[in-house]
């Protein structure tokens, strides 16, 4: 059984510890951040198997104790700022339990639980509610769920990261080998230069070396530079080449696998996130990813090793030189320490400003009619602007950080090199160095600073890109839809019996939009669905797709729960049109070919045919090829109704769903379509919902939903006959349609 039991401190767990008794059990243990009065301040809530007790934090005065037995209904209530957790009671006032809107999730939770209890069901709520902090450091995180990058596990995400490299293990043993030759190309010069100085130029007291020996030994050193220059640039290219082809390749595979699994993820993933969000991970995530791998990775493995090479050599050279040219590493590393603390607040602010804007921007975009339509162009424009001189500002702080940070970075390398100067001329001056071994001290030295000038910026970097791979691989580790459940029941021809048993379902668990729906539905019986929006209609057949999972109950096809029928089986038999036509970019024998991979144009033609979608097409200048644009926003709201019906004709279900199919069409067109459904309907079972009642005339039931529930059953003449509910809507939009027409004629 899962609970949802927060800490408390001891001395408020003292407190509720003498309220109850020992043999009590808790279920739910929780505070909310607003006091009786809706100051802020602090409540506890604690439920058990018996009782719910409501205790203020500063004492047990005021203690609300609430038998389950005496419970009428639990919901929560939003209002601005926040909600309310609304305990109806039998016997005394309703009690009110105020929060603010970060707590909403949490009660949700509480009330739904409450509800389970009531009712003496199952008690099962969700314990892995939405986290707004970091759960390690309290920081606030860039979005709900979202990564924080103060905690990123840097050497678990390279890990994973490294693991996309696993197909092509030989290329990355060719970089590595690359990799070494650049390292080995660097370190050498400067002990040639050396050479050249110490034994060409000014060769020791006492040796009979020749001018002509000196010319041959500066022949070798300088072939000996021509040779380390061709490697360096031999091994660049090579480098160059591999590192682009590996991270394009990487980047690819990580993106496929993204966009596989955003496939594969349920509507209850999308429901909680916004579209612009998971654009963003396809995308600039990645993209800032893949620039790491091609600019950052490879780098940092080679300056890091470099470092070492170098280090390695200035020891053997003279120690204690080395260690006076490394004094201003310390104060490098503190100051990029102290830069990188604050600057990863900023970047944070940066990432989330490029989130705001491209979600403003893909909402303006999408609704660009409606905005058309109200003439609030200049209303977008002005929030985009707002959202675009925020991220520029974050942006001109970030350069200005910048700036600062190489100028005193600029500085404190400077000073290595007067450090060389200074005491390895002292060095050379009293002859315990050599002047080439300084030279190549010098030349050393901006091999090392370098490096770690880079270092400090490839921090936030790694940051950044790091952040954005562990928001990829958070959408890759949520859990997909069943798809491969092995025990899940073969189903390859669906019959068409659906049964609704005692169904319950709320988008928010503490709000059901179905309550105990009981429904039995014959193969091959045509259901219309009716009643004011909001009660519920467009939920019912949202689960028999198994698009959600039922609360309570189960939804059993051919006598199978479909929460145990393998996905493909059942959606493979399902056909759809909804409410509002969806089309792909493509042309209209594409789209109506989408319900039947590899359809042949006879059979998209004649489902567009049955559709009476046929002669509008051939009407068209360029017929089946005519292109549909983004959306299908070249065709008509009718013509993409009819457009869409005729995928699902082609798509030939066992279970078909027509949500207000006829909703975007004229009455003329109404008629044929209803003609083709009247032949689309035999031997199919299904549930139709209708805005204008009298196109449900000729199903076989009509069930009329009223608050989540099931409040009449039967045929259009024993409904109206009845003289009930449906009635009452029947007659409402006779009224309606009476006063329409007296607006029009006027």
């Amino acid at each position: 059984m899962m609970k949802l039991l927060e800490q408390m401190s001891q001395e408020s767990g003292q407190k509720i510890q003498n309220v109850l008794t020992d043999d009590e059990e808790e279920f739910i243990r929780v505070s909310t951040d607003l006091n009786p009065d809706g100051n802020f301040g602090e409540q506890w809530i604690i439920v058990t198997d018996r009782r719910v007790i409501v205790m203020p934090a500063e004492g047990a005065d005021g203690v609300v104790d609430i038998p389950i037995r005496e419970l009428v209904a639990v919901q929560t209530e939003p209002l601005i700022g926040g909600g309310r957790l609304e305990i109806e009671r039998k016997r005394q006032a309703t009690l009110f339990v105020h929060y603010s809107s970060s707590l909403a999730e949490k009660f949700s939770e509480v009330a739904r639980g409450l509800e389970q209890l009531r009712q003496q069901d199952e008690f099962l709520i969700n314990t892995e509610l939405d986290q707004t902090r970091c759960s390690k450091c309290g920081r606030l995180l860039p979005e709900k769920n979202g990564i924080c990058t103060a905690c990123i596990r840097r050497l678990a995400t390279l890990g994973r990261i490294a693991s996309y490299l696993k197909p092509y293990k030989w290329r990355a043993g060719l970089l590595a080998l690359v990799s070494l030759a650049t390292i080995g190309s660097e370190l050498v010069p400067p002990q040639i230069t050396r050479h050249i100085v110490d034994k060409v130029f000014l060769p020791p007291e006492g040796t009979a070396d020749s001018i002509d020996s000196r010319a041959a030994l500066l022949g070798l050193c300088v072939l000996g530079l021509i040779g380390a220059r061709l490697l360096r640039w031999g091994s660049e290219l090579v480098h160059g080449w591999t590192v682009s082809w590996l991270s394009a390749r990487v980047t690819a595979d990580i993106r496929s696998h993204l966009y596989r699994r955003l496939e594969m993820l349920s509507m209850q993933f999308y429901d909680k996130r916004r579209v612009g969000a998971l654009m963003s991970r396809v995308t600039r995530d990645s993209d800032m990813l893949r620039e790491f791998l091609v600019d950052g990775l490879p780098y940092l493995i080679i300056n890091t090793l470099m470092v070492v090479g170098i280090l390695g050599f200035l020891l053997w050279m003279h120690w204690q030189l080395a260690l006076y040219m490394l004094t201003p590493i310390p104060l490098i590393m503190i100051w990029g320490t102290l830069f990188w603390r604050r600057m990863r607040r900023i970047f944070n602010k940066h990432g989330q400003g490029w989130a705001h804007l491209s979600a403003r921007l893909n909402e303006a975009l999408a609704g660009i009619h409606v905005v058309k339509a109200f003439a609030q162009e200049v209303r977008e424009i002005r929030e985009f602007e707002k959202k675009n001189i925020n991220l520029m500002q974050i942006s001109r702080k970030t350069a200005r950080h910048w700036f600062v940070f190489f100028a005193v970075t600029s500085f404190l390398t400077g000073c290595g090199g007067l450090i060389i100067w200074l005491f390895g001329g002292v060095e050379v001056l009293r002859e315990n160095l050599t002047l080439g071994t300084l030279a190549a001290f010098s030349s050393y030295m901006w091999l090392v600073y370098g490096p770690l000038e880079w270092f400090s910026r490839v921090n936030s970097w790694m940051t950044r890109a790091f952040a954005g791979a562990e928001r990829i691989f958070e959408v890759i580790d949520a859990s997909p839809e069943a798809y491969n459940d092995p025990e899940a029941t073969s189903l390859a021809e669906i019959k068409g019996r659906i049964t609704f048993k005692d169904v319950t379902f709320g988008y928010d668990k503490s709000k059901p939009v179905l309550h105990e729906v009981d429904l039995n539905v014959a193969p091959g019986e045509m259901i219309g669905l009716v009643g004011k929006s909001g009660v519920g209609k467009t939920t019912t057949v949202n689960l028999i797709a198994r698009f959600y999972d039922v609360d309570r109950g189960a939804i059993e096809i051919d006598g199978v729960d479909v929460r145990k029928v393998r996905l493909e089986d059942l959606r493979s038999q399902i056909g759809i049109v909804p409410q509002e036509p969806f089309l792909f970019s493509g042309t209209i024998a594409e789209n109506v070919g989408y319900g039947k991979p590899g359809a042949t144009f006879e059979e998209i033609m004649q489902a567009a045919q049955a559709a009476n979608a046929h002669n509008f097409i051939v009407a068209k200048a360029d017929g089946y090829d005519t292109h549909v644009g983004e959306r299908g926003n070249n065709l008509s709201g009718g013509e993409k109704q009819r457009v869409s019906i005729a995928r699902a004709i082609l798509h030939d279900p066992k279970i078909l769903i027509l949500d207000e199919a006829t909703s975007s069409v004229d009455v003329e067109t109404e008629k044929e379509i209803q003609e083709a459904v009247a032949r689309l309907i035999k031997n199919r079972t299904t549930f139709a919902i209708a805005h204008r009642l009298s196109t449900l005339r000729n199903a076989n039931r009509l069930v009329v939903l009223d608050a989540g529930r099931i409040v009449e059953v039967g045929t259009h003449s024993e409904l109206m006959d009845k003289k009930g509910v449906f009635y009452g809507l029947v007659e409402l939009q006779q009224q309606t349609s009476e006063i329409i027409g007296i607006g029009i004629r006027e």
